[in-house]
């Protein structure tokens, strides 16, 4: 049988090697997707590239699987950050689903000034990005980092680092982005945009290159997506 079920594993994976799964992951296949000895489960755990493993024990308290032949080397994104600002639940969910689709190494919450969104837990967020890896096909998890202030994010910011900062008050202006490939960050802003200070940090700041997202005013989830893409075309691995 095909395999077509893709998990993340925290395990090494090797030609020979066995895999155990955690409880969770043992119910699904099991318990849901009815998987018996002798069935096929792709397995990846973004170091190693993708591999097709074979079902040894189907127990939901001890199960064991064991790698036969890699389907898949390991392929890592380009050094892109995506910082953005947390807004409602289901959206937020929906940027670091979206990030991880679109090729994010990292995913940093930022709370600005105009912030205003519940608490986010990193946990949930993980799990999700985990999941659209699974998904799409990738075989890289992107890290999603605890939320830190916008203040200190810049303050620390790393000087080999460019930042797209994607300026809502640009809005039908040509700016299109420039520099070099090499590390990146993507910034998006809440849904009430940058204050006018952080608009002019930003813009002192000799990393930063200021862009519009076309004529018209994007929500924050809508405009993650286009800035990484809008990057990706230009520097990433779309090119």
């Amino acid at each position: 049988m095909k395999a077509k079920i893709r998990l993340h594993v925290d395990h090494p994976l090797a030609a020979g090697q066995t895999v155990g799964l955690s409880r969770e992951q043992a119910h699904y296949l099991f318990a849901v997707m009815r998987l018996g000895a002798g069935d096929q489960v792709l397995l990846f755990n973004g170091a190693a590239g993708e591999w097709r493993t074979e079902v040894l024990v189907a127990n939901k308290r001890n199960p064991v699987l064991e790698c036969r032949e890699q389907t898949g080397p390991q392929v890592s994104p380009p050094d892109l950050w995506l910082c953005f600002a947390p807004i409602k639940k289901a959206r937020t969910d929906f940027i670091v689903e979206k990030a991880t689709e679109m090729g994010a190494r990292r995913i940093v919450p930022v709370l600005t000034e105009f912030t205003n969104a519940e608490r986010v837990r990193v946990d949930r967020l993980q799990a999700h990005a985990v999941e659209a890896a699974e998904q799409c096909g990738g075989t890289f998890v992107p890290e999603v980092c605890e939320p830190v202030k916008l203040s200190a994010l810049l303050e620390s910011w790393p000087q080999e680092r460019r930042l797209m900062f994607c300026n809502e008050a640009l809005v039908g202006e040509d700016r299109r982005l420039g520099g070099e490939a090499g590390p990146w960050a993507v910034l998006i802003g809440p849904e009430g945009g940058f204050s006018q200070g952080e608009r002019d940090r930003l813009a002192a700041m000799e990393q930063a290159h200021a862009v519009s997202l076309g004529p018209r005013i994007l929500r924050a989830d809508t405009a993650a997506v286009a800035a990484l893409t809008l990057w990706q075309t230009t520097h990433g691995d779309w090119q």
